[in-house]
């Protein structure tokens, strides 16, 4: 057999990295359902380590999103607003806000699980991430874990439904 290059061992282990680092956001999306929030979750990954995580929290704040959350707290971690060498995993793909505050802190990478055809900016609707004409511009890998990602989104959507309207009304 072979030896792998060194170009494709660097992404064998890169992707292996990316799911670990996902499952570790779908485990934090789960605890955000049970807490009657939207199932997203955002982990902020700097030298294989994770120095932040957050989940959507928006009942009181419209711009608790996940990502934010997350870029907030690594920021105070790092204290700097300039989170180069990060990566950022999350299970859907960021709204026009959360990519607008990625290239704000300078986000190197961007990870996530299953796009947003509604609101996503990383490639579906927009490509705010990668737009040549802002001052920096994120690598994009999407589609990391997708189906857990999307499942867990209409499962919580799903069950919200049932509970509003008992009996299929």
């Amino acid at each position: 057999m072979a030896a792998l290059s060194a170009k494709k061992a660097l992404t064998v282990l890169m992707i292996d990295r990316d799911e670990r680092f996902m499952v570790l956001a779908l485990e934090e999306a789960r605890a955000a359902a049970l807490r009657g929030d939207v199932p997203i979750a955002a982990l902020v990954v700097r030298d294989g380590e994770v120095v932040s995580a957050g989940s959507n929290r928006k009942e009181r704040d419209p711009t608790a999103h996940a990502e934010i959350i997350a870029l907030r707290r690594a920021a105070e971690a790092a204290e700097s607003w300039n989170l180069r060498g990060c990566t950022l995993y999350v299970t859907v793909e960021p709204c026009p806000m959360c990519a607008g505050a990625l290239v704000l802190a300078r986000v190197d990478r961007l990870v996530y699980g299953c796009a947003d055809p509604r609101a996503g900016a990383c490639g579906t609707l927009y490509d705010i991430v990668r737009d040549s004409r802002l001052n920096h511009r994120c690598a994009v890998r999407r589609g990391v874990l997708e189906r857990e990602c999307a499942r867990l989104l209409t499962d919580y959507f799903l069950e919200r439904r049932k509970s509003r309207f008992p009996s299929g009304l």
